[in-house]
């Protein structure tokens, strides 16, 4: 008598666990591996989010910023304008009291017989033009404006005889002098600016 075994069965049953087990490892792995990259793209799915969050903010804030700096640069502006303003207010101040003071040096140094006819100011240099009846009165008046203390020494440019020679046209430059109170405010508030 023959024993027969038989070890199919049992080599079967084996390799049929084995490929389950091999089947289920490779679903749970795919699981596994589906699960990972879910994760992966999620994380870098709100990475985005949030560096887009980042931008969105940064340009709201350059935004603002930009807002700022046109405010600052129209206040800027506004600024300049009014010192502007304000300078040629002090120019307008400071020419109000000296053409008072040019017309008084001129008035009182008036001589007889002597006419003014044109005066023109360009900064403090004063171009004068009148008549005289001789040439000693445009003398005297050359003196005269030089000891008033309102202009430094008249500088004669041109004397010419008028209509039948009677009369002497002549024309002169002189630079005016501040008077002292004024010069000192003057100074004052060129050392302070």
């Amino acid at each position: 008598m023959t024993i027969e075994i038989n070890l199919l069965p049992w080599r079967e049953e084996r390799r049929a666990r084995r490929s389950k087990r091999f089947f289920m490892m490779l679903g749970a792995t795919a699981l596994l591996g589906l699960g990972v990259g879910y994760a992966v793209s999620w994380h870098y799915q709100q990475s985005v989010e949030a560096q887009q969050q980042r931008i969105a903010h940064i340009r709201a804030e350059s935004q603002q910023l930009d807002s700022v700096i046109r405010e600052v640069r129209d206040l800027e502006t506004v600024r300049e304008k009014m010192l502007e303003q304000l300078q040629v207010f002090t120019e307008l101040q400071a020419g109000r009291t000296q053409t008072g003071h040019v017309f008084g040096g001129l008035t009182r140094s008036l001589v007889d017989g002597v006419h003014y006819t044109e005066l023109t100011r360009q900064g403090d240099v004063l171009s004068l033009t009148g008549l005289a009846e001789s040439h000693w009165q445009v003398s005297n008046q050359l003196r005269a404006l030089a000891a008033s203390g309102a202009f430094n020494e008249p500088v004669l440019s041109e004397v010419e005889a008028e209509g039948d020679g009677e009369r002497r046209r002549f024309r002169l430059s002189m630079r005016q002098q501040l008077p002292r109170q004024e010069a000192e405010s003057s100074e004052s508030t060129e050392e302070g600016s």
